[in-house]
């Protein structure tokens, strides 16, 4: 068995978390959260890590626009993620949620605009 401490990032409290893992890998048993969404991303972070990506585009006028994945994507696909974004022009003008590549690096998830620029 191997223990692993973690910081709950689910909501404010951030709780101190304590996960059990079997040898192969499992969760055994998850201690320290005080909602079920805290067990749920302990068991998630220790068995299969996603994370936001947020990042800027460039547009085709050269300025950039801060954006970030629509939902989380897993963890491993990160750099393929990063490297998608940074071979994308978007246009001159975008507008919060625009979708600026869909499916990025195989993942079914959206990078999406999170700022407005104009012409």
């Amino acid at each position: 068995m191997k223990k692993r401490d973690l910081t709950c990032i689910v909501c404010p409290k951030g709780c101190s978390l304590c996960v059990t893992l079997s040898d192969e890998g499992r969760v055994v048993n998850v201690e320290g959260f005080t909602c079920p969404r805290g067990k749920e991303y302990a068991e998630k972070e220790c068995t299969h890590p996603e994370r936001c990506v947020t990042s800027t585009v460039r547009t085709a006028d050269g300025f950039v626009v801060p954006c970030k994945t629509a939902r989380t994507v897993p963890k491993e696909s990160v750099f393929r993620v990063m490297d998608a974004i940074n071979h994308t022009v978007a246009p001159a003008a975008v507008h919060v949620g625009d979708v600026l590549i869909q499916d990025v690096a195989g993942t079914g998830v959206s990078v999406v605009a999170t700022a407005n620029k104009e012409i």
